[in-house]
């Protein structure tokens, strides 16, 4: 049997940010060869997963990441167990390299995906980063979900990590920061549509109907009568939860529709991700 030096544990524990007490069992059990050692840590992964599968994800952290002209922007969500490893630096890290991955590399359509690629100027894949990060963490992690989305598009994840909005539209930017700004606008009220689209339409004409013949019954003047219901309608519209009708959170003088064409920009959609939700 070799004998396993305090400089061999400690180079272990360096290489591969275990604990000393498995640095050292791993090279017991490998008779003190360093990469089969790292080999038996690796496949401590398997284990944690086990003995840990039907503990709750109940806590977590959201990435996003966009480009710097707004063409394009990626989403990643990350689940955990607890409140410290979601807002540790070692999940900061493993989500940063994740994120930014799905951005710049060529996307993905699911976290499996995602994690079977190597990042560029790398030597191990997602799937290896990740499973280093549950041998050092013990804990049940979960890549829950992964998007990306083309732009103009603006992002935000609020200071607790755990809701986050990438909101798109059309058009040339006067402004892009107010992209940022009504995707903090969805993060903060929650908005259930973007647009009128996502309404039953049968529910609108319904609504649109009654309006008109409350109107008519009041004896407005037939050439008014249209411009009284649209108005009634953005209201209508404002109150089922869409988004361009709102009253924009930055300045509620106007609408998010207002503030964006103002912008030169026009909502196509947007998505609110919370953890676990």
């Amino acid at each position: 049997m070799a004998d396993i030096t305090a400089a061999a544990v400690k180079a272990l524990r360096e290489r591969t940010d275990l604990p000393m007490m498995e640095c050292k069992k791993a090279l017991v059990e490998a008779d003190g060869d360093a990469e089969k050692a790292v080999g038996i840590l690796k496949e401590q992964f398997k284990k944690i997963q086990d003995k840990r599968a039907d503990n709750a994800t109940e806590e977590g952290r959201i990435f996003i990441a966009i480009k710097d002209d707004g063409s394009e922007a990626a989403m990643v969500e990350i689940q955990c167990e607890s409140a410290p490893v979601a807002t540790g630096e070692s999940l900061e890290v493993l989500g940063t390299a994740m994120v930014n991955q799905l951005l710049n590399g060529p996307g993905a359509d699911s976290p499996e995906a995602l994690m079977s690629q190597t990042p560029e100027g790398g030597s191990a894949t997602l799937q290896s980063l990740y499973e280093d990060f549950v041998n050092k963490i013990r804990e049940k992690t979960v890549v829950n979900r992964v998007t990306r989305v083309s732009g103009p598009v603006g992002g935000y994840v609020h200071h607790d990590y755990k809701t986050a909005v990438l909101f798109q539209a059309t058009g040339d930017a006067k402004d892009s920061e107010v992209l940022r700004d009504v995707a903090m606008h969805i993060a903060a009220l929650g908005p259930d549509h973007c647009t009128a689209d996502g309404l039953d339409a049968a529910d609108v004409k319904a609504e649109r109907d009654r309006l008109t013949a409350e109107a008519k019954a009041s004896g407005k003047p037939d050439n008014i009568i249209d411009k009284i219901v649209d108005g009634q309608m953005n209201k209508f519209y404002m109150e089922k939860g869409v988004l361009i009708y709102q009253p924009f959170a930055k300045d509620d003088k106007k609408t998010v529709e207002k503030a964006l064409s103002e912008a030169g920009l026009e909502a196509t959609g947007f998505i609110r991700w919370q953890v676990g939700l």
